[in-house]
């Protein structure tokens, strides 16, 4: 690519034949790279224009958001086309964008002898038709250094995909998963008629998150 450029820099100056015989350049590859020059143009122009909506995205979700959540975004955006999120994984990895992903996981579900067991409203049917209608909770347990954990609970709207809110803390009570529908709650607005799916642990059929 280099020698490319070098023979397209000075092709007014010295003939284009001569330099590809002196760099050993096949003259229809050099030709062929000339006629694709401005499609890798526009190519990176667009790719540079994604790239800085995946940063705001990125920045906005507190780096939470990895490629399939961004695509996702971002295919939302009347502005941007339909993008695949290899190519957001591949504008990101050359950003060095890293978004947030459970690379392993501890027993977070823990059941109380006698547990209550929650319908399922939803039917194993994590979708909706409009945003604000429902809803699932997870929590995810992340590694830290010296042994420790931090335990992260999501509430994440299935319509969008989208993070709708969080709480993170150095335990798994009730309270964390009370405080991430509390935050869900602030940014929506209003969490009426909505549907909350969860797992059956403790935590989320516990009298004090059913009477949130």
């Amino acid at each position: 690519m280099i020698r490319f450029q070098f023979v397209y820099d000075h092709r007014t100056e010295y003939s284009v034949k001569r330099m590809c015989d002196v760099l050993k350049l096949n003259r229809s590859s050099f030709y062929k790279w000339v006629q694709t020059r401005q499609e890798r143009r526009l190519k990176t122009c667009s790719d540079a224009l994604i790239g800085a909506r995946i940063k705001a995205i990125f920045d906005d979700e507190h780096g939470l958001y990895g490629a399939k959540r961004i695509a996702a975004s971002l295919n939302s955006d009347t502005d941007f086309g339909p993008i695949n999120h290899k190519k957001v994984a591949r504008i990101m990895k050359s950003m060095g964008l890293k978004g947030f992903t459970k690379r392993r996981r501890c027993v977070t579900t823990r059941r109380k002898p006698g547990h209550r067991v929650m319908p399922d409203l939803v039917g194993r049917k994590f979708t909706a038709n409009e945003p604000n209608r429902v809803y699932v909770g997870d929590i995810t347990y992340l590694p830290c250094k010296g042994g420790k954990n931090m335990y992260l609970a999501t509430v994440i709207d299935t319509y969008s995909r989208k993070l709708a809110g969080y709480a993170l803390a150095d335990h798994m009570r009730v309270s964390l998963v009370v405080d991430a529908l509390a935050h869900a709650h602030g940014v929506r607005s209003s969490l009426d008629g909505a549907v909350f799916h969860s797992d059956h642990g403790s935590v989320y059929t516990s009298q004090a998150f059913r009477s949130y």
